[in-house]
């Protein structure tokens, strides 16, 4: 899936939407001590209070919120497993009766909390329902409505959430015309903030791939690998800030921990020149441009990096990853272009810069001082001060 495909079927789930149909909802609620089940309920969606039901909706959305490898991740599912998720998903999926669903969501639930303990008690929410998508017409003059023809695709979608108790607070009787303290024994659960979930199977523009689930984590470049592996039976994935290390670290290898700001602004945008081109491209499946080895080559010499030639590049590739086939997601690897994302920090001055603006900031040496030097077109203004220009010797 890509950002696309993903903010499409976001934006769906909102209430009296005919493009999103929830036939099912299943609560699992999970006590901390012993991972055990203590209470299990499953409805039609359509039979819970519009309250209920928008607090769920606000759920399914934080689930499928995020950027790409950084909180979201389209896991492809491992060739071999024991008692393999994919065939459970997939099965759940299938089924026609409430019951049988219920059961195959149950086995999911039993591979979460297997050898795991959590913190506090856990409420896991699983969904199944239809995702309605309208084909495209030929034509502005078409009579066919874009809602008459809609491609139908049936999903799964998981939600885990953690509990909270609530506060003990001071309260006024009005009744009995008096202060005191509330005592509150229900359980609050955190649905703003779900700690994971998963949308199964992956839709790709119209198309929908049962081999890959999208996961969701709870914190930005954190996933549970645990849960990707051993409960998806996923295989292993790489997250953004994993990517951007390794693309770093690979560069060194080739060119030294050095650099000038001029090379590294050309390295910067040629990468966002690849990202611009597929981005104008427009094709209706549109993929993420990635760099292997070969790429990685090409970029570093037309960013004005010499000495570089194939075979360094593929070995510095296979000492980093352990793998000179292994491909670099261009999205990962460059901070974002437009917007002052490139931090640099020294004892004096923390400064934010945008890599497109990379090359007006230079070190250089001042009468015997190291110094940093950033170029700008307009006066500077200091506390409501402009400053004025100094003359510097060399």
């Amino acid at each position: 899936m890509n950002k696309k495909d993903i903010a499409n079927i976001r934006k769906q789930f909102k209430l009296d939407n005919d493009l999103l149909k929830i036939t099912d909802i299943f609560n699992v609620y999970i006590r901390k001590e012993s991972s055990d089940i203590y209470h299990q309920e499953s409805n039609p969606f359509s039979m819970l209070d519009r309250e209920q039901q928008e607090l769920f909706m606000i759920n399914f959305k934080k689930v499928l919120t995020g950027a790409l490898d950084i909180k979201l991740f389209e896991v492809k599912f491992q060739e071999e497993a024991e008692d393999h998720s994919r065939f459970i998903l997939h099965d759940g999926l299938q089924a026609d009766d409430v019951d049988e669903w219920n059961e195959q969501m149950l086995l999911i639930v039993e591979k979460m909390f297997k050898d795991i303990q959590y913190e506090k008690d856990m409420v896991v929410t699983f969904i199944r329902g239809e995702y309605f998508k309208p084909t495209k017409r030929n034509s502005e003059e078409a009579e066919v409505s874009e809602r008459d023809e809609v491609y139908t695709h049936p999903f799964i979608l998981c939600s885990i959430n953690q509990t909270e108790q609530p506060k003990k607070t001071l309260v006024f009787d009005y009744v009995e015309k008096e202060f005191k303290s509330s005592i509150v024994v229900d359980s609050v659960i955190n649905l703003r903030s779900p700690v994971g979930g998963f949308l199964y199977p992956c839709f790709t523009d119209s198309a929908a791939d049962v081999n890959r689930v999208l996961y969701s984590s709870g914190k930005a470049n954190q996933p549970n690998y645990h849960f990707i592996e051993n409960v998806l039976n996923g295989e292993e994935i790489m997250t953004a800030s994993e990517d951007k290390a390794v693309f770093e670290e690979i560069v060194k290898q080739v060119v030294g921990d050095q650099v000038d700001t001029h090379t590294l602004a050309n390295l910067y945008d040629e990468i966002n020149r690849m990202m611009d081109k597929d981005e104008d491209e427009e094709e209706e499946e549109e993929e993420t441009p990635t760099l292997d080895y070969k790429e990685v080559e090409r970029v570093l010499k037309v960013s004005g990096v010499e000495n570089v030639d194939t075979d360094k590049v593929e070995m510095a590739f296979k000492t980093v990853i352990d793998d000179e086939k292994y491909e670099l997601k261009a999205s990962s690897i460059v901070p974002k272009y437009t917007s002052k994302s490139i931090k640099i920090s020294t004892k004096v001055a923390n400064i934010s810069i945008s890599p497109k603006d990379l090359r007006y900031v230079k070190q250089v040496h001042i009468n015997g001082k190291r110094c940093l030097l950033i170029e700008v077109d307009e006066d500077t203004e200091i506390e409501g001060f402009i400053l004025i220009e100094e003359a510097l010797l060399n």
